[in-house]
């Protein structure tokens, strides 16, 4: 089922030839697959290459195919759609300032329970 699932969203070019030939052959074997398949691969395509122009027709085959998971997704990108077109769209990304915190909780994660706070800020003002 893992294997399935991680045929269907990883782009064509990216799997291997005996890949190739088993997402073919599940595509065969269900028109249903073969349908999902064609919407992740539209919408993993729409974020790689930031093209969120495309998110309402994206939106608009979701609404007509029979999926509820991939429904309720997108009933849930409904709801945040200004931030998920700003993320889209726009080239700025917070991905910097998460990956600091990330950093500075395991940080503060590894110490917990045997350090006192002067540690605790040698270590992080150490580590960044």
């Amino acid at each position: 089922m893992q294997k399935a699932i991680w045929l269907l969203v990883r782009p064509w070019e990216d799997l291997k030839a005996e890949e190739q030939l088993d997402l073919s052959a599940l595509c065969q074997a269900s028109p249903e697959l073969c349908a999902l398949h064609d919407l992740a691969q539209s919408f993993g395509h729409l974020l790689r290459k930031r093209e969120g122009q495309r998110l309402d027709d994206w939106m608009k085959q979701v609404k007509e195919s029979h999926f509820r998971h991939i429904k309720r997704f997108s009933a849930g990108l409904q709801r945040d759609y200004e931030e998920v077109m700003a993320g889209l769209t726009l080239p700025q990304s917070n991905g910097v300032v998460e990956g600091k915190v990330n950093k500075l909780k395991l940080i503060k994660r590894m110490g917990y329970g045997r350090a006192s706070f002067p540690l605790l800020r040698q270590r992080v003002l150490h580590a960044l």
